[in-house]
């Protein structure tokens, strides 16, 4: 069987290099799924999550925003930051949406759309890092 090549690649270097079955990502237009042929085109990802299966293996990812160039053999995400579920520090996320949910409440006094953001980011990396104790 074919196989797709997945790179994750953030500004820090490289998070995730290896041959993986298929590819779900959360794409700018909406979720996405990769198969080996696949036809090439290039996306930008909002936050979200990624998850690679690789046969009974399913491998989940924490994406912040960024790019995803798909080819018929190959997926390169370029992320300004990305971890896989089992590197969440669960707790400083679960610190982070604290701080942000905070934010959010004192509206005037704060840029909404960055706390708003920073909100996103750390419920999403704690739904990932829960899904991967989960199964």
């Amino acid at each position: 069987m074919e196989k797709l090549k997945l790179e994750i690649v953030t500004p820090d270097g490289l998070v995730y290099s290896g041959e993986v079955d298929e590819v779900t990502a959360t794409g700018s237009e909406g979720e996405f799924g990769v198969l080996p042929g696949h036809a090439p085109f290039l996306t930008t990802l909002k936050i979200g999550m990624l998850i690679a299966r690789k046969g009974n293996e399913v491998i989940y990812f924490f994406i912040n925003t960024g790019y995803a160039e798909v080819g018929p053999d190959k997926v390169v995400v370029l992320a300004d930051s990305a971890e896989r579920a089992e590197d969440i520090d669960v707790e400083r996320a679960k610190a982070a949406m604290k701080r942000a949910e905070e934010r959010l409440k004192k509206r005037e006094e704060i840029d909404f759309a960055r706390a708003e953001s920073a909100l996103e980011r750390a419920t999403t990396r704690i739904q990932i890092a829960e899904r991967r104790i989960v199964r």
